[in-house]
């Protein structure tokens, strides 16, 4: 299981997303389906590096790896504040822009582009795992 293990900080988002993009290409995804693990893992990267450590600092802990049956795994730790991504209500897309919430488009797309996502609290860890299929 390839891991990474980093501070919880925007200037290591693209070596992380880096990380993800090569396991996801060694696993025979094609490019389309990259860029939207891609977007997937940046989009809760910056979640946490925004929510999960209020004032102080913290890491994040990215593990991929790839089953026949299930698809492409990724594996995102962290031991910030508890928060589990899959209560955040979808914004409603079918409104004017003018008339929606602020937010909450980040955690639609990561729903959007993952065929699975579970969380849960472990300890003092909020792990969300996300599972892609190939097309």
């Amino acid at each position: 299981m390839p891991e990474i293990k980093s501070t919880a900080k925007i200037e290591h988002l693209q070596r992380l997303i880096e990380f993800v993009a090569g396991h996801a290409e060694k696993a025979g995804f094609n490019v389309k389906r990259i860029n939207e693990i891609e977007l997937a893992a940046e989009e809760a990267l910056v979640n946490i590096f925004k929510y999960a450590y209020p004032g102080i600092d913290g890491d994040v802990v990215l593990d991929c790896r790839s089953e026949n049956e299930v698809g492409f795994i990724l594996e995102i730790s962290d031991n910030g504040a508890p928060f589990n991504i899959l209560e955040v209500p979808d914004p409603d897309v079918t409104a004017a822009i003018s008339d929606r919430e602020i937010g909450g488009l980040g955690v639609f797309f990561i729903k959007k582009m993952a065929d699975e996502a579970r969380y849960r609290r472990k300890g003092n860890y909020n792990i969300l795992t996300l599972i892609f299929r190939k097309e």
